[in-house]
């Protein structure tokens, strides 16, 4: 089983931007699809944006899309999630998920003036 590693979050104000980084020490990720998922305080977790093995494919939630980027760079066995024009509503705790295995931990992104 493989253990992620999500990073990146923070606080930042409504409109700011941030880029989550996802990735798997010791595992190479290129073999997979990564989704990032996102959990809200009292909510279900739900998938945010999913990006095919090669990259060239997307897919976002439709409160993702136009304002969130999912990418991957296979050579450094990483994957990102690009979030921009951020609303409070985005405040949650983010993960990724792809190969089998437990959840990470999850990055916590907080959206507040």
């Amino acid at each position: 089983q493989v253990q992620v590693v999500e990073s990146g979050g923070g606080l930042v104000q409504p409109g700011g931007s941030l880029r989550l980084s996802c990735a798997a020490p010791g595992f190479t990720f290129s073999g997979y699809a990564i989704t990032w998922y996102r959990q809200a305080p009292g909510k279900e977790r739900e998938p945010v944006a999913v990006i095919s093995v090669s990259g060239s494919v997307t897919n976002y939630a439709v409160f993702a899309k136009g304002r969130f980027t999912i990418s991957r760079d296979n050579a450094k066995n990483t994957v990102y999630l690009q979030m921009n024009s951020l609303k409070p509503e985005d405040t949650a705790v983010y993960y990724c998920k792809g190969p089998p295995g437990p959840w990470g931990q999850g990055t916590q992104v907080i959206v507040s003036s």
